[in-house]
């Protein structure tokens, strides 16, 4: 089983909203991972995901009112096989805060690009974000699963 931890700034937009998703998208397709998301800062661990992220996910059937946000923890980096953050600015935030000998690998949840931040946006940026996350969700599985049958078809 691969661990996926989904980190950006908060821990209450884009990383619960992509725990969510793929959390959903691994149980429909069969495919065996443990995910969780955090935060680089921690001033809102705690708190539920943000109310207008909850209610845009909730439209595409994906559910986060269990959720609620931590921050980044040094054990992290070696309980989890994957962290993923959704902008540079984490990304950096995370080498930062990795200890030595921290095991896991460290990169952007979308390849090249970054996953904005909705949170002083209107409604259409959460949608915008949940397409992104959808879309990354859907390659990451693609290669979690080309990884696990080495490349054969598993139709």
């Amino acid at each position: 089983m691969t661990r996926i931890l989904l980190v950006c700034l908060g821990n209450i937009c884009r990383s619960p909203a992509a725990e969510g998703v793929l959390r959903t998208k691994a149980m429909t397709r069969g495919v065996s991972v443990a995910v969780d998301s955090a935060g680089t800062g921690g001033w809102h661990a705690g708190d539920p995901p943000d109310e207008r992220m909850q209610a845009a996910a909730a439209r595409r059937r994906y559910d986060l009112s269990a959720l609620s946000a931590r921050q980044v923890v040094p054990q992290d980096f070696n309980r989890f096989d994957l962290i993923f953050a959704m902008d540079r600015s984490n990304l950096a935030n995370l080498e930062a805060m990795a200890p030595v000998g921290g095991m896991a690998e460290r990169r952007l949840f979308l390849g090249d690009e970054e996953v904005p931040d909705p949170y002083y946006g209107g409604e259409a940026g959460f949608e915008h974000v949940l397409d992104l996350i959808e879309a990354a969700a859907d390659r990451l599985l693609d290669e979690l699963v080309t990884k696990a049958t080495g490349g054969r078809a598993t139709d």
